[in-house]
This record gives structure tokens, sequence and C-alpha cells, in this order.
């Protein structure tokens, strides 16, 4: 397997962007908050995608809620369907909860983050899963571009778990 990851602290943007898919099954709460803080984090050195094997019509209102708390907007998202072409064009997919319905393409890392389902949970509940997935992410982004300066955590003065 080629990697063209070790050019990735080229400023000029000719380096390698890695993609990752974030997937869960309705692609309106876990998948979207890791996107959106990806997106955040990255500033542009990773490609974030989300999406889940049973999209809903809309991203859950009570995880939209606790987001635009931390300032992120959740105003452009919408479900969308997890299909093997989107896993196929990216470079690592990271699954929440959507198990064996999660298209297998061999080829792609994948990696299962165990998370709570936000859905219809007390905001408490919703930070302390958001800020599990901020850790991770966090983490994640340090893993695929190992000289990122990530800005300070959205999350800051959450209660660890």
């Amino acid at each position: 397997m080629t990697s063209t990851h070790s050019h990735a602290n080229e400023p000029d943007g000719s380096a390698h962007v890695p993609q990752v898919v974030f997937a869960c099954r309705a692609n309106g709460g876990r998948s979207v908050a890791s996107r959106l803080l990806a997106e955040h984090y990255a500033g542009g050195r990773v490609l974030a995608i989300s999406a889940g094997t049973e999209p809903g019509e809309h991203i859950h209102p009570e995880v939209a809620r606790v987001l635009e708390s931390l300032g992120l907007d959740t105003s452009r998202e919408t479900p969308k369907l997890l299909t093997e072409e989107t896993i196929a064009a990216s470079d690592l997919a990271v699954t929440m909860g959507c198990g064996e319905t999660c298209p297998y393409v061999p080829g792609v890392r994948y990696v299962d983050w165990p998370l709570a389902d936000p859905k219809g949970q007390d905001d408490d509940t919703i930070r302390r899963i958001v800020a599990d997935i901020d850790t991770r992410v966090r983490d994640l982004l340090v893993e695929l571009v190992p000289d990122i300066e990530l800005p300070p955590r959205l999350s800051d003065g959450e209660r660890a778990g």
C-alpha cells in the first residue's frame, strides 16, 4: 500500500489530504458531531464526511442544540446514505453503532468507536458523549496528520464521565 502521508506537512496544498468517513445508523447524532468536530479542528488538513446506514430526515434536535452551544454550525447538516463509494474514496471509516450494516470495502481501514446513541438523551448526557467524541477526534487527527497544531478543545470545562 502506497502512502503519500509523508508529505502531509507541505503548506502549498499539494499534500495528500486524508478523507475520513464517520458512519452511524441515522447520521443524526454521533457521526454529525464527529464530522463537525473534525472539520473544526483539522483546519482543512483532513476531509471529514458523515453518513448513515439508515439516514433519518434531519439531525437530532437535542444533538444540534448541544453542538450549537459549542459554536458548531449544524444548519447545513442533512443525513446522508452511507455507500460503498463513499467508503472506498476514504482513507479511514470510523463506525459508531452501525455494526454489520456498514458496507465493507477492502483496503480501507476501519475503526469502531463504541459510543452511546445521543438521540433522545438529556443535554448533560449528550455533552458527555460529545466530549468523548471530541477526545477521539483530536486523537485521530494527530494520528492522521502528526504535525497538526490543534486549537483548544471546544468541550473544555465539561466534566469527564
